[in-house]
């Protein structure tokens, strides 16, 4: 039979594309957020300054910003080496997406891509951005020329009939919106963790942004589990990683969730995931959606390694808090 044979979480902010020096250039883009604090509530920039800790300040000192920065970089490079090391004939990325291609006239809760190919398309900067920014967009979506990369269309179809037939009414898709390439959350995976090496992916979307139909953590975890069964009955010999490309908490930092989450993943403490509160998933931190779907496929594998890195980047506390795991 075909097997999961490892499975990765991974944070995909533009900060890790972006210079540490910089890190601070993005509170001009914070301040024109919506932000939301540790409970979920909405919340002004100047209202989280008052609010935020030492550990804060600590951590935007440049020479911290640079430590972090570059152990982000080396936990990035280790999951890309696990990633190749591991030989995957296919890659099922869990995702999300920040109505990149779904719009209002379309947010579907699942959704399955199954086209032969996706491609990754050149960002053109904007007018008047700064370069700091449209560099790490740039490297973020390839700086090249637009690239197809391949899809395993047959697992692709495989999961969709296997996931029709165990209670997922999901969302199917064979192409992309005209001139449009892939969101965010697939484009680093190519980027960054596969390199541009074309290895086929099945790209699985998440709506874990816009309410009201967020997946919940307990269908995320079974949404896993079904998938990882619809590959152990694909043809035999396959071998697939879930990578799941987005979180943990921001765009205001939530330390104390992201342990909770990150011990409950290596732990096995599902009861513990299952139980979070679904407002404490909104913003950017409801990416957290997207590890527990992979969990859910590749928990049942060894918990290898895991770390975390509290990139903050205002005196907010805005930023990511950067989360690297690996199950094997």
């Amino acid at each position: 039979m075909a097997e999961v044979v490892l499975g990765i979480g991974v944070s995909h902010t533009p900060m890790l594309y972006t210079p540490a020096e910089a890190w601070p250039s993005y509170e001009s883009r914070d301040r024109r957020m919506e932000l939301l604090d540790q409970d979920g509530a909405a919340c002004s920039f100047d209202e989280l300054v008052e609010r935020a800790g030492s550990e804060v300040v600590e951590a935007l000192r440049p020479e911290a910003l640079q430590t972090n920065h570059d152990a982000c970089q080396e936990h990035l490079d280790r999951l890309a080496e696990e990633l190749e090391s591991s030989a995957p004939d296919a890659v099922v990325v869990i995702g999300d997406d920040q109505k990149e291609l779904f719009q209002e006239e379309n947010l579907p809760a699942i959704l399955l891509y199954a086209g032969t190919t996706i491609m990754n398309k050149k960002r053109i900067p904007k007018h008047g951005e700064p370069g700091w920014w449209s560099g790490a967009l740039s490297k973020y979506y390839g700086d090249g020329e637009d690239e197809h990369y391949p899809v395993d269309q047959s697992l692709a179809n495989h999961l969709a009939r296997h996931l029709n037939e165990n209670a997922f009414d999901i969302a199917l898709s064979r192409s992309l919106p005209e001139g449009m390439g892939e969101g965010h959350a697939f484009a680093f995976i190519h980027s960054r963790l596969l390199r541009r090496r074309p290895v086929p992916v099945v790209p699985v979307f998440l709506n874990t942004y816009y309410p009201p139909n967020q997946p919940t953590p307990p269908r995320c975890y079974d949404l896993g589990t079904q998938i990882r069964r619809a590959v152990e009955s694909f043809e035999p010999g396959a071998r697939v990683a879930i990578i799941a490309s987005g979180g943990l908490s921001h765009f205001v930092i939530d330390e104390k969730l992201d342990a909770f989450v990150l011990e409950a993943l290596a732990s096995g403490d599902v009861d513990s995931l299952l139980s979070l509160e679904p407002r404490r998933l909104n913003s950017g931190t409801s990416e957290i959606r997207n590890w527990i779907a992979m969990y859910g496929a590749a928990g049942h594998l060894d918990h290898q390694w895991a770390s975390y890195v509290p990139a903050y980047r205002t005196p907010a506390g805005t930023g990511t808090g950067c989360g690297f795991a690996v199950w094997r």
